[in-house]
């Protein structure tokens, strides 16, 4: 019905398109759209529009027609094919006239260009591919290429497990699009949102699986999950993807209900929208289930329809490994060695090819990523839009009080009987008359705890009673300081004074001096006041991240350990966090 449906589409748009030997302007656009709204929803309507753009007598459109075809047919396994439109797409290209439209459009060719070969699984030649886009884009300011570039990059990121970089990347992507939303029309900012959510979760996943004792990325990955699901209102393909992964978040915490209803809600959807891959991967989950909670007659059956399916797709082959190695030690449990050995073997002729294909794309993709500072071209984008990039000092205080009484007004008004209660409030009473006295002139500084400095904040602190550096060099150091803030680079594990130092490209005693003497403080109690406002704000704006561990929540903002977080929180607001949490 689906197949009848497609071709009626195209002969209506063959038959009000026939007599034009070139689309205009407008038409080429929304010819445009529809393709990439389809590639991931229905491929079969992506081909109808892709062949009526292909029907234009102009290169550009011919360009981009048999670049969009190209990753099409790579979608629906057809190498061969993918490749010939490929090299018909670059063709057309070469006779674009000189412009931005072209680097633009050549920009588009690149994207298509590494999705193919993500498809592939050749993630070296993946990135390589969106590295030459991106530098395009950047070169003509095309912020929103620039945005998909980033999210497929962090995608390999994952693929080859630099899941931190990946993280990372994209947490900055993801305040980058909120602050420049006006960029983007309402459904393109839904689109982005949902997959920049979509992948943070997966990273935060598949860092899980290597890390399984870290269990408080799970709580990361579904937060995540559900925010892309909420923002895939118009994009099946993530709405189905993001679901089947929260599945998946809920099997790995032993929630075996809510992981069965969630994967059953994705082969109802899979279907619906003629998903095969994601049908596959459901129908392994809930054999996966049923594995673990040892209804191995059930396990089959799945095991099963996730191999016919693979068989079909010719992109399921980690699925159709994981399948092989499963059915396996179930027909070793139910004493059948002849179906144990068959599918043993099945899984190890597979594995060792599988396993050293993915660790050469590892090495490669490192190696083009050099450092992994991937960055550069999207800060230059943000500079150019962002009216506001450092505040002065001024605004900050004023900002941090400001913060501060919000925070004092919401917990006052709240009417908890309890014991801890009244004692958070009357810390937090102390803890606003003490920032009063501190900002009074007479006051005189009360002997507090003493702070545990970094060895090279001693050796420092000691170098600073005498030295005096010239005043725009002061300047500029601060101006790179908040440009970190700006971006985040506070919530790392490795926000140290070395790193920062070399971040900024000055020496530890010139930061050391000015951190003391531009914010009053030493650069281990500036980097904590950063991480413990942005908890606070978190905290206050965001109720699923009050749910988090203390644990959770100090690794999210780059503490080493859950104590020495709850030390700083403490010290910070009055109270510990999870005090904090329950009275807002």
């Amino acid at each position: 019905m689906r197949l009848i449906i497609s071709f009626l589409l195209f002969f209506v748009l063959n038959n009000a398109f026939a007599q034009k030997d070139a689309l205009t302007e407008q038409e080429y656009l929304l010819l445009q759209d529809k393709i990439r709204l389809n590639s991931n929803t229905n491929v079969d309507s992506a081909f109808v529009y892709a062949y009526q753009m292909a029907k234009s007598k102009n290169y550009e459109h011919l360009t981009f027609a048999n670049g969009a075809m190209s990753y099409l047919f790579q979608l629906k396994g057809k190498t061969k094919e993918s490749k010939e439109k490929y090299k018909i797409a670059l063709a057309f290209l070469e006779k674009v006239p000189a412009s931005q439209e072209k680097i633009k459009l050549k920009s588009y060719i690149y994207n298509y260009g590494g999705l193919i070969e993500w498809k592939r699984e050749n993630f070296s030649e993946a990135i390589e591919q969106y590295q030459k886009g991106m530098k395009l884009s950047a070169e003509i300011g095309d912020v929103l290429q620039i945005v998909k570039f980033k999210i497929n990059i962090s995608m390999i990121n994952e693929a080859v497990g630099n899941y931190q970089l990946a993280i990372k990347d994209i947490r900055q992507l993801d305040g980058f699009v909120d602050k420049n939303e006006d960029l983007f029309t309402k459904e393109d900012f839904l689109n982005r949102k949902s997959a920049i959510n979509s992948n943070l979760a997966s990273s935060y996943e598949s860092y899980f699986m290597k890390n399984k004792g870290k269990k408080y990325l799970l709580d990361s990955a579904e937060y995540f999950y559900k925010k892309a699901i909420t923002y895939s209102k118009n994009n099946p393909y993530t709405k189905i993807s993001s679901k089947l992964s929260l599945g998946n978040v809920y099997n790995f915490k032993g929630d075996y209900t809510n992981a069965e209803k969630t994967y059953y809600d994705v082969v109802f959807l899979s279907q619906q929208n003629d998903k095969k891959d994601l049908l596959c991967v459901a129908n392994y989950n809930l054999a996966d289930i049923y594995y673990s909670t040892k209804k191995y007659d059930k396990a089959l059956v799945f095991f099963k329809k996730c191999d016919s399916i693979a068989a079909l797709t010719n992109i399921n082959e980690i699925d159709y490994l994981k399948s092989n190695y499963y059915q396996a030690k179930i027909y070793n449990i139910l004493k059948r060695p002849e179906l144990a050995y068959k599918h043993s073997k099945i899984y190890l002729d597979n594995y060792e090819k599988f396993e050293t294909k993915l660790n050469d794309q590892a090495l490669e993709v490192n190696y083009k990523q050099g450092v992994g500072n991937l960055t550069d071209e999207m800060v230059t984008i943000e500079k150019k839009y962002k009216n506001d990039v450092f505040l002065n000092r001024g605004l900050k205080v004023v900002y941090v009080l400001l913060f501060v009484v919000i925070v004092f007004l919401l917990i006052k008004n709240i009417r908890d009987k309890n014991k801890a209660h009244k004692k958070m409030n009357a810390l937090i009473e102390e803890f606003k008359a003490n920032i009063e006295k501190r900002n009074n002139p007479e006051f005189e500084p009360e002997v507090v705890e003493e702070l545990v400095l970094e060895p090279e904040e001693i050796h420092h602190k000691k170098e600073n009673v005498n030295l005096s550096i010239d005043e725009a060099k002061e300047n500029k150091i601060v101006e790179k300081l908040l440009a970190l803030e700006s971006k985040l680079e506070y919530l790392n594990a490795d926000f140290t004074l070395p790193y920062v130092a070399k971040k900024i490209k000055t020496n530890t005693t010139y930061l050391s001096y000015v951190v003391n003497k531009r914010f009053g403080k030493s650069f281990g109690e500036y980097s904590n006041e950063l991480k413990i406002n942005y908890v606070i704000n978190e905290m206050i704006t965001n109720h699923m991240y009050r749910k988090y561990s203390t644990q959770a929540i100090a690794e999210s903002v780059g503490f080493k350990n859950a104590v020495s977080f709850a030390k700083s929180f403490r010290k910070r607001t009055g109270v510990s966090p999870a005090q904090f949490a329950s009275n807002i």
